[in-house]
């Protein structure tokens, strides 16, 4: 998962990078997501949805990691690319086997308002992580993104194999590869040991969390009811033709962070930039699925 809200999709560009950050530097380090700051972006394929479960395509992608938040995030100017914690306190622990992974969830972050949550705050705990892991498991679900879970936790085929006979997913059935030691703590078992599952916990579509609320609340829409804890959120769709992403009210109190190479002038600079800076800065993100070169290069020059 990308760093912070736009970063997520512009880092590994250096020109678009370059402009955006230039546009957006002269901003008050007190105020941040400037309403008056809206970037237009094309893209050259139409999304798909934004249930990080259903879907695999790299622009709908791009969109879910505005609206959704993993455990772990990237360090995108470091170099090597280097894992953070996200939404954790800390590292997960791994045990010396390299098969427990113990997650300690931050306390306050808060999932985006929406009806489900029936006018309450609604705060992420570690639950929402397991639930969320086991929709890739549903048959109903339909999962092309079971292949990065598949085989790997403990006591998840049982699951998946009575689901399939039953049509009825349980959820709540106990699991050995969940264990929710308490409210902000979940203990992830694996089969066996597997050190790259690290960087499962930063992947939009192994590792996006929802709230199961807005699942029941939408099960055959949720595709256009994105509700996650990221810095944006869905403000008007068009299905292939307009996506409208605001800056969440209720997103955590975030400031830029990075850790480039010492002997990187120019990610030295950009870092320097916007060190401090609370995130996101930019209030409003309009974009435009435009296939045809050229109508996409007249839309750039207006």
């Amino acid at each position: 998962m990308f760093q912070f809200g736009v970063f997520r999709w512009l880092s590994g560009c250096a020109i678009t990078l370059t402009m955006v950050l230039s546009s957006i530097a002269s901003a008050d380090t007190v105020r941040h997501a400037d309403p008056n700051k809206v970037l237009k972006y094309a893209f050259e394929v139409a999304e798909t949805g934004f249930d990080p479960a259903q879907i695999s395509d790299w622009y709908s992608s791009i969109i879910n990691e505005q609206i959704f938040d993993t455990p772990l995030h990237y360090d995108y100017l470091a170099r090597p690319v280097k894992l953070k914690p996200n939404l954790l306190e800390a590292m997960p622990e791994i045990s010396a086997d390299g098969t427990i992974y113990t997650l300690r969830f931050r306390k306050g972050i808060y999932f985006a308002d929406d009806p489900a949550f029936g006018g309450k705050k609604r705060e992420l705990i570690a639950a929402d992580l397991a639930y969320s892991m086991k929709r890739l498991f549903d048959p109903k679900t339909k999962s092309p993104n079971l292949y990065f879970l598949d085989g790997k936790i403990a006591g998840m085929e049982p699951l998946k194999k009575k689901a399939k006979e039953s049509g009825a997913f349980e959820y709540d059935m106990p699991c050995a590869g969940f264990e929710i030691v308490d409210r902000y703590t979940l203990k992830i078992t694996l089969l066996q040991a597997d050190y790259n599952f690290l960087y499962l916990l930063a992947s939009i579509n192994a590792s996006a969390i929802l709230a199961r609320e807005v699942i029941e609340k939408y099960p055959q829409d949720i595709m256009a009811h994105p509700v996650g804890t990221g810095p944006y959120r869905l403000a008007a769709w068009k299905r292939s033709s307009r996506i409208v992403l605001e800056a969440s009210p209720t997103f955590r109190e975030t400031y830029f962070d990075a850790e480039p190479p010492a002997d990187d002038a120019e990610k030295q600079a950009i870092a320097a930039k916007l060190k401090g800076r609370r995130l996101p800065m930019i209030g409003r993100i309009e974009i435009f699925p435009v296939e045809e070169e050229q109508p996409r290069w007249l839309a750039f020059l207006n």
